[in-house]
This record gives C-alpha cells, sequence and structure tokens, in this order.
C-alpha cells in the first residue's frame, strides 16, 4: 500500500491518496479542496481512482469532491447518518455526483487492498474510520494527543469516548494512525498517554 498527503483546502486537511501498487486501484479520503491537484497526481502516478471517501460529513473533508469525481468520475462514499450534515447532501439527478452509502462492517476494495469501515460516532453522527493491517484512517475521531471537536451539531462527548473504548477495541498496538488533521500516531502509544482513552476507560468503569 502506498500513501501520499495532501493538505487541501482552507482548512488544511489531511487528504490522502492511497493505492495498491499491483493494480494502480486508488482511492481519496476527505478531499477537502484541490481537487485539480489531487487529480492531477492520480494522472501523473497512473492510477485509477475507485472511490472517494469522507470518513464524516463536515465541509472541510468533503469541498473538493463535487470537482474530483467530475475529474475522475469515482463515486463518493460516506455513512448515511451524515447525508445532510456537510457540503454534499442526498444525491439528486442534477447534482451530476454518484454517492453511495457505507455501512459498519463493510469491506472497502481498492485493488488487492481491503478496508474496513468502521461506525465511530462522536464528531459526528456519520463518522467512520477506515482500517486495513497495520493502518487506521481515524478522520476527525482520533488525533496524535487528542481527538476531534464533539461540540459541533451530531456531536456527542459520550459517543465519542465510547467510539474509541469500543469501537477501535479490536486494533492492534502497533497500527499507524492517519488522522485527518495533523501528524500520524501509533495506536499504542495514544491508549497508553492520549487523555482521552483514560476518559474512556473510566467512563467504562462508570467513573
Amino acid at each position: 500500500m502506498k500513501i501520499k498527503k495532501h493538505l487541501a483546502g482552507l482548512m488544511q486537511v489531511n487528504c490522502y491518496l492511497v493505492w495498491d501498487e499491483d493494480s494502480k486501484m486508488a482511492m481519496v479520503i476527505d478531499p477537502g479542496g484541490d481537487a485539480k491537484k489531487i487529480a492531477r497526481t492520480i494522472k501523473e502516478k497512473g492510477l485509477t481512482l475507485m472511490a472517494i471517501v469522507h470518513t464524516h460529513g463536515h465541509w472541510d473533508h468533503t469541498a473538493g469532491s463535487d470537482s474530483l469525481q467530475r475529474l475522475t468520475g469515482a463515486p463518493v462514499l460516506r455513512h448515511p447518518l451524515d447525508a445532510k450534515s456537510g457540503y454534499l447532501h442526498r444525491p439528486r439527478p442534477s447534482d451530476g455526483v454518484k454517492v453511495h452509502d457505507l455501512e459498519d462492517g463493510q469491506d472497502l476494495n481498492i485493488g488487492g487492498l481491503r478496508f474496513k469501515v468502521i461506525h465511530t460516532p462522536g464528531h459526528s453522527r456519520g463518522g467512520i474510520c477506515l482500517y486495513t493491517p497495520g493502518s487506521l484512517f481515524s478522520g476527525d475521531l482520533l488525533f496524535s494527543g487528542s481527538v476531534g471537536r464533539w461540540d459541533l451539531s451530531g456531536g456527542s462527548f459520550r459517543e465519542l469516548v465510547k467510539s474509541l473504548n469500543q469501537r477501535l477495541a479490536a486494533l492492534p498496538d502497533d497500527t499507524d494512525v492517519y488522522p485527518g488533521h495533523g501528524p500520524a500516531a501509533a495506536l499504542g502509544l495514544e491508549r497508553a498517554q492520549n487523555p482521552f482513552f483514560k476518559t474512556a476507560r473510566d467512563l467504562k468503569r462508570g467513573g
């Protein structure tokens, strides 16, 4: 698996271009802007874009989706609970955007790569992470040393720490975390040092 990070849009979101070296099939995660630049990179590397994936529906992660879809023809994939919370809304014939829903536990195959969709509400109702052995694309659920905001529409602190404690519980410590903002992290280190994991454990014990 190859990964190239773009800092996209006004909020400098981490937009990830991820591809399978053998098949040259690729996906883009959270195109917050700069669609032409992303499309140019895809062309330069000889890749075929199979999917444009939203980890959640906030505009800073989705604003480039319409343009990128028109440039590449790739469908937009997102969790249905965020269908009306972001820059894009439910698909209409006039939109010109192919939008498909993702389900918790669904496998997303990109060439020889397989990603598991994990529904992780808290930052938004329809937030997801994408996991493939060794790597987790966490959107705005988990950052290096912190977590995403829970005070926006659809956010919930209790749901966020529940997602940390329960939805990510089965993932091994040696998983690399690629967040929606800021530097990459190691899941084991976050479990040991990130204060929000301690909060999650306290809530589980009823503290």
